[in-house]
């Protein structure tokens, strides 16, 4: 079981709402949400509801600020606990869509993907083992993209709007 604390305030001040399982909605248990204490588990935040959205990661901690969540905006709409994930991760990214051109599986994080796969873009992917997530920027930075096992035949499958991405890590509980 994961349980999730959002505070409408900074530093866990204000009104809260305690979750511990997917929601799809969390307009109507509060307005804004400025801190986060995650007590367990590992979740995924979106500032749309239904899960659309930006996507941000947060997994056990404290988050006093939402800028400490990489959130551009005060804005939590829903949530979704990840399940814990035991074994290997592996994922292979290809340079065109259906994919298509290079390819390269990895099988660790990587903070920089264009000094191992030298491009940028990343049209399409499959993740055989694991969840994983990718990120707009270079070293864990900008907009997060959750990747579930499956084929991810074009970029916007994962929903983003680019097909750049800078960095790749796994998601484990020990993040």
């Amino acid at each position: 079981m994961g349980k999730i604390i959002f505070y409408e305030d900074r530093n866990f001040q204000g009104r809260s709402y305690e979750c511990s399982c997917d929601c799809a909605d969390l307009h109507s248990h509060f307005s804004h949400c400025k801190s986060i204490q995650v007590e367990s588990g590992c979740w995924m935040v979106y500032d749309r509801p239904n899960f659309m959205g930006c996507q941000y990661f947060l997994h056990r901690g404290e988050y006093p600020d939402y800028q400490q969540w990489t959130g551009f905006t005060d804005c939590v709409r829903s949530c979704h606990m990840l399940p814990q994930h035991q074994g290997s991760h592996r994922m292979r990214i290809y340079e065109r869509s259906d994919f298509g051109g290079q390819m390269m599986e990895f099988i660790d994080d990587c903070p920089y993907i264009f000094e191992r796969f030298h491009y940028n873009d990343i049209q399409s992917c499959k993740v055989l083992d694991g969840f994983w997530l990718f990120y707009e920027h270079p070293h864990y930075r900008g907009r997060q993209y959750l990747l579930r096992p499956g084929e991810y035949r074009r970029y916007s499958d994962w929903g983003a709007i680019s097909s750049s991405i800078g960095s790749m890590k796994r998601i484990t509980y020990s993040n």
